[in-house]
């Protein structure tokens, strides 16, 4: 079961608990109050597909505010979503998360934290102006102001982005790679691409190389997370101690371990017997 479903159904159920509570109770209060809140949701063989938990839950006309929250969902996109308090809007549905918020997805291992997180239930999206930090298996994400899908796999960072991305190489050693952009910064899972704009710098963490230009694009190899290609574009330059070139865009095979520089003037780089020894190239050949 797939996170938006689950926020959805979160929504639904809880709205759903509170009218049974109303029912329930011959003189309606303003404010009600449920000790351990807890919710179950199940699919139509009876296997449960999701649970929400919390220690409390105080309950108005229009919100339901829950304390500690922690909540589970099962199947092929297992998560936990974990906040020191949520807020559910019982017209609309939308969703407000707030204090050490944590999405953690068990297939891939990604994990996401910021201070605060909004659901909006008709865009199924989740967004939020506060630092964000996304750390998965193959690096780590920061930066300022988050839009994403609400499993995470399509997300876009609005500004100061910084990525460390750890990059097999040929050889099969790690390759420390950090790429600094003013943003957005968007990323897919699914197709394992990353896109940064507006001052970019990307920097090897073992040869001190630098690449800057106005956008860079990436993509990976699904199975060995290797670099697969990638494209800069816009003022384009290449330090590498006192060398330093420049080209309108540049494109790096990961296959091939070929960079090729285009512009005035268009240059190619065969690495010959350093192929594997980063991103960027040794220059100078």
């Amino acid at each position: 079961m797939n996170i938006k479903i689950f926020f959805c159904l979160f929504a639904v159920f809880a709205c759903a608990a509170v009218v049974r509570a109303d029912e329930s109770t011959e003189t309606s209060s303003p404010t009600q109050q449920l000790q351990g809140f807890n919710l179950d949701g199940y699919n139509n063989n009876g296997q449960k597909t999701w649970n929400v938990n919390g220690s409390k839950a105080d309950i108005t006309d229009s919100n339901i505010q829950i304390t500690n929250v922690d909540a589970n969902f099962y199947g092929k996109q297992q998560a936990n979503l974990k906040a020191d308090h949520g807020t559910i809007n019982k017209t609309s549905g939308d969703i407000h998360l707030r204090d050490h918020v944590v999405i953690t997805s068990d297939n891939r291992g990604t994990q996401m934290t910021t201070d605060a997180l909004d659901y909006n239930r008709n865009k199924d999206l989740v967004t939020t102006p506060d630092p964000v930090k996304i750390v998965d298996p193959q690096g780590v994400v920061t930066g300022q102001g988050l839009v994403a899908h609400p499993n995470l796999r399509k997300a876009r960072i609005k500004s100061h982005v910084k990525a460390v991305v750890h990059a097999p190489k040929s050889d099969g050693e790690g390759q420390v790679i950090t790429i600094t952009s003013d943003g957005p910064m968007q990323m897919n899972q699914a197709a394992m691409y990353a896109v940064f704009t507006t001052n970019v710098v990307a920097v090897e963490a073992s040869t001190g190389r630098e690449l800057h230009c106005d956008k860079m694009e990436i993509w990976f190899n699904q199975a060995t997370k290797k670099i697969k290609k990638a494209i800069c574009t816009g003022h384009v330059k290449v330090i590498q101690g006192p060398n330093v070139s420049y080209a309108d865009k540049m494109i790096y095979d990961g296959d091939t371990q070929v960079l090729t520089m285009i512009g005035r003037p268009k240059i190619v780089f065969d690495t010959g017997s350093t192929k594997g020894n980063g991103m960027f190239q040794p220059m100078g050949k």
